[in-house]
């Protein structure tokens, strides 16, 4: 199997924790720079993280997720937690979109209707988690709180949500830190 996305990507960082120390190749892509084409090569979505495991070319987190799941006999996912990675997907979909328009030098506040539904979608996701952390929905080390984990260190690295109100989402961070490939897969060295 060969994963192809980047360092920094919560998404990516998602898929390797799953793989875990599972046999697998990772190339990390420059998507903005001088792997774009490698990219445009393998996935017409332009989308990471991408899965190849011969003759199967895997486009999105949540269906490579799916895959692996089902070829490593891994639990099926609930109703719920697929609710939770909806919630989780949202925020950090939204959060991506600011971030990209940041760096492209587009005005991301309020007052424009888009932003403003971006960080509405923002705001009720983390506050959902949030509740639902407080709760122990992730208290377990599964694939939501994979995703959760990584949502939120990814966030925090790049100042895009104030999660100083949201203690259960900083005290999952801090109880899964020490988890295997949390080190390897820490986006700061991909910087």
């Amino acid at each position: 199997m060969k994963l192809l996305g980047s360092g920094t990507s919560p998404y990516v960082r998602r898929t390797r924790l799953l793989l875990g120390d599972t046999d697998y190749e990772f190339a990390s892509l420059d998507i903005y720079g001088a792997d774009r084409d490698e990219l445009r090569q393998h996935n017409p979505a332009l989308k990471i993280p991408m899965l190849i495991d011969g003759e199967h070319s895997i486009y999105d987190s949540r269906v490579i997720a799916r895959y692996l799941s089902e070829k490593m006999g891994m639990e099926s996912l609930s109703w719920a937690q697929e609710n939770q990675l909806t919630l989780i997907d949202a925020a950090n979909d939204s959060m991506v979109t600011v971030a990209l328009s940041k760096r492209s030098g587009l005005d991301t506040g309020n007052e424009i209707d888009f932003y403003a539904l971006q960080h509405e979608r923002i705001a009720r996701s983390i506050d959902a988690l949030s509740e639902m952390a407080a709760d122990g929905v992730f208290d377990a080390w599964h694939y939501p709180s994979m995703c959760l984990f990584c949502l939120v260190d990814w966030a925090e690295m790049r100042s895009l949500f104030d999660f100083s109100s949201h203690h259960p989402l900083l005290d999952l961070r801090e109880r899964f830190a020490d988890r295997p490939m949390i080190a390897e897969t820490d986006p700061r060295k991909a910087l």
